[in-house]
């Protein structure tokens, strides 16, 4: 009779993330008959040679229903120039899945309206349950998170025009509980140091309208506050500001809206749309609580920084210890204006966090 050890003797491949042999996709490694099966196609080996590295990827009409699966526009990366309709459908692995992040490696469909920031031609559609986000424009290098219901996700590309060339290539990725973002925040960022910006950010581009949400960073151990900048002179540009005078803020006020300086006669700015960085509570709050503190919430017009925020050099530099690390950010519903498109190119700024002192 045959020892069954010998059965074992060759190892079976563990199912851990690898790396295309053309190092440009991530896959799953598994053995052959598991890849094709599944529907994946083998790019190179893995596990010593005993595996190989599954890469998934899926077009329109197309389902996903791996984890780690690219999302592309057919013939990619050929351009699109065409009018078309594509939806892929996203459908969870396991029960426990809670999020999925979804990164724009290439994405390059039609901008949204100049005056208005409406995607009201080419569009992105995602639906979770009774949920929807829309993006449009060029969103290159960003990432989402996105709570999912029960039921699939639907990705539906909105493409009307002839006169626009777009590419996207996606990845996906189905997280568990233990693993999701924290609530509220559309796009997290883990590491010390990094770049922030706003959807379909560019230097002739235009931020989108109908925004709300969080820009969230990871407080890594042993560092206690956050500073931001400018990633240029010209990369905070965002909409109008407006002034109101003559005005005591109270706490309630300052909350939802954002306050000027201590002094409560001072023009505080009023913005339409807007970003709004957390304030430390020391500052937020003046001795004898009689006033608005110096730390304004509310950022927006040409400049990050108001009057109190330049550091000893001139240079525009937002520091705050308000934990957990995040930015707000709160564009409306896009009604036209006289303001110059120009002057409302959205954000880039550097984050580093600062060590405990």
């Amino acid at each position: 009779m045959k020892d069954s050890r010998v059965l074992n003797f060759f190892p079976v491949p563990v199912e851990e993330e690898c790396l295309s042999e053309d190092k440009r996709r991530r896959g799953t490694c598994m053995n052959t008959y598991a890849c094709r099966i599944n529907h994946g196609k083998s790019h190179g080996p893995c596990a010593l040679g005993f595996g190989v590295c599954c890469v998934f990827t899926t077009s329109c009409g197309g389902e996903v229903g791996s984890n780690l699966t690219y999302v592309t526009n057919p013939d990619f990366p050929n351009l699109i120039d065409q009018p078309m309709n594509c939806s892929v459908v996203v459908k969870k692995i396991e029960p426990q899945v809670s999020q999925l992040r979804i990164d724009f490696l290439h994405f390059n469909i039609g901008q949204p309206n100049r005056k208005t920031g409406v995607c009201d031609e080419d569009m992105l559609e995602i639906t979770s349950g009774d949920r929807t986000f829309q993006l449009c424009g060029w969103n290159s290098g960003q990432h989402i998170y996105l709570d999912v219901a029960d039921g699939p996700v639907t990705l539906d590309f909105i493409l009307p025009s002839t006169l626009q060339s777009r590419m996207w290539e996606m990845s996906i990725v189905q997280l568990p509980f233990e693993q999701r973002a924290p609530a509220g925040c559309l796009q997290y960022f883990d590491s010390t140091r990094g770049l922030l910006k706003t959807l379909n950010f560019l230097p002739n581009g235009r931020y989108l309208a109908n925004q709300d949400y969080l820009l969230c960073v990871r407080q890594e151990k042993g560092m206690c506050s956050i500073a931001y900048t400018p990633c240029t002179n010209d990369s905070f540009r965002i909409g109008p500001m407006r002034y109101s005078v003559n005005q005591t803020i109270d706490m309630n006020d300052a909350e939802s809206s954002g306050t000027g300086n201590n002094d409560p006669t001072t023009s505080i700015r009023r913005c339409n749309d807007r970003v709004l960085i957390p304030c430390d509570f020391e500052e937020f709050i003046t001795p004898g609580n009689d006033g608005a503190g110096i730390c304004d919430l509310e950022h927006c017009g040409n400049s990050l920084c108001g009057q109190n925020e330049f550091d000893a050099e001139g240079n525009c530099r937002v520091e705050t210890s308000a934990t957990p690390f995040h930015i707000r950010v709160a564009f409306g519903s896009g009604n036209e204006d006289s303001t110059s498109p120009e002057n409302k190119a959205g954000m880039c700024l550097t984050y580093e966090q600062l060590p405990c002192s």
